[in-house]
């Protein structure tokens, strides 16, 4: 294996013109934009950042897109990385200013720097390196934090995510304006520094030249022999991103099953695609789960290993019409449009499965029932209770036995105890717990909606004005003036739904002070729909842990109808 080095510069220009591609069998650009922060400020202090690993090779090999555009490569040998693509896309996104693709949309990564940070930097905590980039949050501390608080504290760091109000902050600058500026005329001035005897243009110069230079930054390389083939190449990648547990399973068994299904990433990403056309994004991960129960029965992907290209072949027929089915049946009979809706997406394998050993032929009540196992599954979490793949590995042994909905039902009731939902079980509970997915389902079906539009709540209303949002019906502000916990304000039993408007109207009013227009206005059946108290009485803050035992009772009636329990049993 041999030895070189590159700077970020004549790596990202290697990106930039097609010489350096993505193998087949690298999984796709994850990274949030707070880990990007992470590693641009830890070039900026010159910290170690790990090697690069590359194969050169003549071989026709498999490509992947990279998540940032690249020209045709010009060469007839191809270099391929296969450690650091997640470092090299965010570096080249940043430097070029490009949006990085993913899962077929694309997301700019907007960072921030400060041209006032505290000569000794602030650490920042890095977010895990598995977290999809489509869940980009907020600045840690941003949520509980007041504004003065927030800023103070976003002043002692060098970088950040960028927001609205920072940007228009004259000593935060963007990033990759820095780096694709060709001098400091433009930003210094921008940051107020008008002429040559002001005493913050050297240190702003300094600054900015600073980080300019992390694209001097030298990566190390290691370069693989071209004598290698591809299947020992794929063994490489598979141990050393093992060894240092970097990749997740699913991203190892897509280098496994690419490796002897040639070509084949393209037919996963058509099919993820057309999911999410209809509205369920789901990650590779799943689908490629879902191939692996239809080829094994089970769930593991320590098996892939194992599997005959015609086996993998036969398997992903039969587990696209099993997930199609899935799909159809968790929209139609059950009324989740989108998987922020399920607790778990294993869900949906288990259902996939099932419809394939009834041939697609279901009774009304196998239906019914099918429909009942879902919503309590979701309801109660069961793919949270354990290990998730032990739990998926029982449904389908049951299932691969003849076992039917009934056997189904009867594992799910052992091993959450009672199907039907009490008040208590929601005590404690927060927006994160599995029943606030099943509440919104419960309250729509009742025909919530928002109390000033009227519109019914739906999560893909367009507009920030209708976009749904969840509001604290006692509010947070309201709450802590009153010595109530955040962990007391995020109860179950406050959470709502409505409009961002309608949220924005409310700000921190009491509940005793603003419900009552509402009602005029929407109805009391919009409230009722919602299990909403409107007594005046329970609307007071001294009322609060009243309105919430109250509330809990009338969520859990109207969950344990929307469920059905008492049809299939408690």
């Amino acid at each position: 294996m041999a030895k070189a080095e590159a700077t970020v510069e004549e790596l990202v220009g290697m990106i930039e013109r097609g010489e350096l591609r993505l193998p087949e069998m690298q999984r796709q650009y994850v990274w949030q934009s707070t880990r990007v922060r992470d590693l641009i400020d830890s070039l900026y202090r010159g910290y170690p950042s790990g090697a690069i690993l590359l194969w050169e090779t003549d071989e026709a090999v498999p490509l992947r897109e990279f998540g940032v555009s690249q020209q045709a490569s010009p060469y007839q040998t191809t270099r391929l990385l296969l450690d650091g693509q997640q470092r090299l896309t965010s570096l080249s996104a940043v430097i070029r200013g490009e949006p990085v693709k993913v899962r077929h949309r694309k997301k700019p990564i907007d960072l921030l720097f400060n041209l006032e940070h505290p000569d000794e930097l602030a650490f920042v905590t890095e977010v895990d390196e598995e977290a999809d980039i489509d869940d980009d949050a907020p600045e840690q501390g941003e949520e509980d934090a007041s504004e003065d608080e927030l800023m103070a504290r976003l002043n002692k760091r060098a970088f950040v995510v960028a927001t609205k109000k920072l940007e228009l902050l004259p000593n935060w600058v963007r990033v990759s304006d820095v780096f694709k500026s060709q001098g400091d005329t433009a930003l210094l001035k921008a940051a107020g520094v008008s002429s040559m005897d002001d005493p913050r243009l050297e240190k702003y110069s300094a600054r900015l030249a600073r980080l300019r230079g992390v694209r001097r930054y030298v990566y190390r390389m290691d370069v693989l022999e071209r004598t290698l083939g591809y299947d020992e190449v794929t063994e490489i990648f598979v141990r050393v991103n093992s060894l240092g547990a970097k990749l997740r399973s699913s991203d190892l068994a897509l280098a496994q099953i690419t490796a002897k299904w040639r070509n084949s990433l393209a037919t996963f990403l058509a099919f993820q695609k057309a999911c999410a056309d209809k509205g369920f994004d789901l990650d590779l991960g799943i689908h490629l789960k879902n191939l692996v129960a239809f080829a094994t029965g089970q769930s593991r992907f320590q098996t892939v290993a194992g599997l005959s290209l015609a086996t993998l072949q036969a398997a992903w027929i039969d587990s696209v019409r099993g997930m199609e089915f899935a799909l159809n049946f968790i929209r139609s009979n059950v009324g989740i449009t989108s998987p922020a809706l399920l607790s778990s997406p294993f869900i949906l394998i288990a259902l996939a499965f099932f419809g394939a050993k009834r041939d697609y032929n279901l009774t009304p009540e196998e239906a019914a029932k099918l429909r009942f196992w879902t919503l309590v599954s979701n309801l109660k979490g069961r793919f949270s209770r354990g290990s998730s793949e032990t739990l998926l590995d029982q449904d389908l042994a049951s299932l691969r036995q003849k076992g039917g909905v009934s056997e189904m039902i009867e594992r799910l009731r052992l091993q959450v105890g009672r199907l039907d939902v009490t008040p208590e079980e929601l005590e404690g509970r927060n927006q994160r717990s599995a029943i606030f997915k099943t509440m919104f389902l419960a309250f729509n079906d009742a025909g919530a909606k928002d109390w000033r539009s009227n519109l019914r709540i739906s999560l893909d209303h367009w507009g920030t004005s209708h976009r749904l949002q969840f509001h604290h019906i006692f509010p947070k502000a309201v709450l802590k003036a009153a010595d109530y916990s955040a962990r007391d304000a995020d109860d179950i039993a406050n959470l709502s739904f409505i409009s961002g408007k309608t949220n924005r109207q409310i700000s921190d009013k009491s509940p005793d002070q603003y419900l009552q227009a509402f009602v005029q206005n929407a109805g009391q059946s919009a409230f009722d729909a919602q299990c909403i108290p409107t007594d005046h009485d329970l609307l007071r803050i001294s009322s609060y842990r009243e309105f919430l035992r109250e509330r809990r009772k009338r969520v859990a009636d109207r969950l344990n109808q929307f469920v059905e329990v008492g049809t299939h049993g408690q």
